[in-house]
């Protein structure tokens, strides 16, 4: 099954997790370090462009994110 990809058309979700984990006190290898240990593979290129707004994120790499970052899709996807 292919994994489904969240467009950043009009929804600001890179920004919006960039903000979060900058209030959160947790740097972009810090994140990606924690992703990697809960399997989500992501480098932080992947990362730098997703917070760009340049790459859609994979609804894993969103949930996953969320759980890091301790927050809701509605704070991710607002």
């Amino acid at each position: 099954m292919k994994e489904q990809k969240i467009k950043q058309d009009q929804i600001f979700i890179g920004k919006n997790i960039r903000a979060l984990r900058i209030s959160n006190g947790i740097g972009q290898t810090e994140l990606i370090r924690k992703l990697q240990l809960s399997g989500v593979n992501m480098t932080r290129e992947t990362l730098v462009k997703i917070e760009r707004g340049t790459q859609h994120i994979y609804a894993t790499q969103l949930r996953a994110i969320r759980d890091i970052l301790k927050t809701t899709y509605d704070e991710l996807l607002k």
